[in-house]
């Protein structure tokens, strides 16, 4: 029986920096102010139907620090995280991974949804962060 382990500030934050950072992509990937409130409130809802370690990891701590200088830099950071979580996530909690991917993909396609619908810019930052969050091969 594998037991769930407690996850280390450092590791919540990696959890966080994954999440936060992949609706931040999806967001930046056809930036419009029109739609930036619209896009928050519908990430949020998605990361609020968070539960277990994956809540406490999303809910708690401070707020991770992104790149903001261009696409490219945020997904080196981002998309790196999404899949130290995954890995983590798998050793320490494997309960959790299938409910963290669904909050990431979740908050993800909401945001990619609320203004005007999923842009090509967007549908592509999706599929990338669906590979980091993807079971190893």
């Amino acid at each position: 029986m594998i037991m769930e382990q407690r996850l280390t500030d450092e590791e919540r934050l990696i959890l966080k920096t994954g999440a936060f950072g992949a609706v931040f992509l999806v967001s930046n990937a056809d930036p419009g102010m029109l739609g930036v409130i619209r896009e928050s409130l519908a990430a949020s809802g998605a990361l609020a139907d968070a539960s277990g370690v994956v809540k406490e990891a999303l809910t708690s701590g401070p707020l991770p620090r992104l790149p903001r200088d261009s696409q490219l830099e945020i997904e080196s950071v981002v998309l790196p995280a999404l899949d130290r979580a995954m890995r983590i996530l798998r050793e320490k909690s494997p309960a959790d991974v299938d409910a963290y991917r669904a909050v990431v993909l979740t908050a993800a396609d909401r945001v990619a949804r609320a203004h005007d619908g999923v842009a090509p810019e967007e549908a592509a930052v999706i599929d990338r962060i669906r590979g980091a969050l993807a079971d190893p091969a």
